[in-house]
């Protein structure tokens, strides 16, 4: 099962961590909640151990460890109190968080975020894409690996916004590689190829 973290900020020896989506939870040194051990806070970086590996954060950063994957290739998601599913993920190893879009042709990237996966959107094929927002100015670019849970794709298309975007979008260029089964507040993604 993958488990996510994301850090909401630090409260003296205690960790504010998100964990699968959660609302923050003051975690103390030394204490595992739902598979996350906070290992050490150091100025505004905590050193977390999830999945087995120890991983440093920063506020507003996230992390994804994967404990226990059962090499099936699903991932569950649950939805939020909107209906919204989330889940987090790495492009070229680098961790993002997504919402799951099927109305998104591909995955969509915000300007900062392309950044830190290591995306130019010069280096793209310059296109125009129609957003909830009206006409945008996108660059398409093949993403080399992208990660969620223990589902690895490769050469993976995707669409870098030359604006920031509130968050990523998991869409089907990701997909429709996916067989997709929804129950109740529950969706399941199992890898098709």
């Amino acid at each position: 099962m993958a488990q996510e973290v994301g850090l909401a900020g630090i409260m003296g020896s205690k960790a504010m961590l998100m964990i699968n989506g959660s609302e923050p939870q003051a975690v103390p040194i030394g204490k595992t909640v739902d598979g996350v051990k906070l290992l050490s806070i150091q100025d505004d970086q905590v050193m977390i151990e999830i999945g087995g590996k120890k991983r440093p954060l920063r506020v507003g950063q996230h992390a994804v460890g994967v404990s226990g994957g059962d090499g099936s290739g699903r991932i569950i998601m649950t939805a939020d109190a909107q209906g919204h599913f989330f889940t987090t993920g790495t492009l070229n190893g680098t961790s993002v968080r997504f919402l799951v879009d099927t109305g998104a042709s591909m995955i969509s990237l915000g300007a900062s975020d392309a950044r830190r996966v290591g995306l130019d959107f010069n280096r793209g094929e310059k296109a125009l894409s129609n957003t909830a927002n009206g006409q945008v100015v996108v660059s398409k670019v093949k993403i080399d690996t992208v990660r969620i849970g223990d589902v690895t794709m490769h050469n993976v298309d995707a669409l870098i916004h030359q604006n920031e975007m509130p968050i990523a979008l998991l869409g089907m260029s990701f997909l429709n590689r996916m067989e997709m089964q929804r129950d109740g507040s529950t969706m399941t993604l199992k890898k098709r190829f």
